[in-house]
């Protein structure tokens, strides 16, 4: 069985037994999240679509770790200006393993 559930302002299709790197989530090590916003089941060749969501469609799944991502370097740089900026950046997630799915 898998679902299609959104969070974050992405989508990601899981099944039973995924770990997931998502957005970061306001929960920490252990907690249980539940995902409510299902757009699609596809049980074998069964498969339910959303309009634009599965009413009582649920994915649950527990969170492992909050971390952050590998670092992202930012350079801007004029030739011949003497302009220069150098940024780095670090994207928080949560890492969440699937616990099950109820349609």
């Amino acid at each position: 069985m898998h679902a299609i559930i959104e969070t974050g302002g992405k989508q990601y299709k899981v099944a039973e037994g995924d770990v997931l790197f998502i957005e970061k989530l306001d929960a920490g090590a252990g907690d249980a999240v539940t995902f409510s916003k299902v757009l699609a089941i596809m049980d074998g060749d069964k498969a339910t679509i959303g309009t634009p969501v599965v009413e009582g469609a649920k994915v649950e799944a527990s969170v492992e770790k909050n971390g952050k991502g590998k670092k992202v370097r930012i350079f801007k740089y004029n030739p011949k200006k003497g302009y220069r900026r150098r940024q780095g950046h670090r994207q928080p997630y949560t890492k969440v393993k699937i616990a099950a799915i109820h349609a």
